[in-house]
């Protein structure tokens, strides 16, 4: 993917990151947000993105489009989990198309 934006803020919250994934076959624009553990004492990250928060994440979309001057053919929000356990590599999970 390529990065466009990270940690970007507006009235109605912020978004981790926004890029354009060349490997969607229409180039979709993706808002991503990411959540991280340091273990699963609490659960999955993932489980942390809500409904209320993927609609969250579509109006910021729009606020992020709107103020760039942008469009796009297809849209999609996406989320990353990202657990990070002491003497262990960091494991990620990318869901793509949440909250469709």
């Amino acid at each position: 993917m390529v990065i466009l934006d990270r940690n970007w803020r507006c009235g109605v919250g912020e978004v981790d990151i926004v890029a354009i994934d060349p490997a969607d076959e229409s180039s979709a624009l993706v808002f991503c947000e990411v959540k991280c553990r340091t273990g699963l004492g609490f659960g999955d990250p993932l489980e942390a993105i809500t409904y209320r928060k993927s609609r969250k994440l579509r109006q910021i979309a729009a606020e992020w489009l709107a103020t760039h001057d942008v469009t796009a053919k297809q849209i999609r929000i996406d989320a990353i989990g990202v657990v990070l356990q002491p003497n262990s590599q960091p494991h990620l999970r990318h869901l793509r198309g949440i909250g469709e």
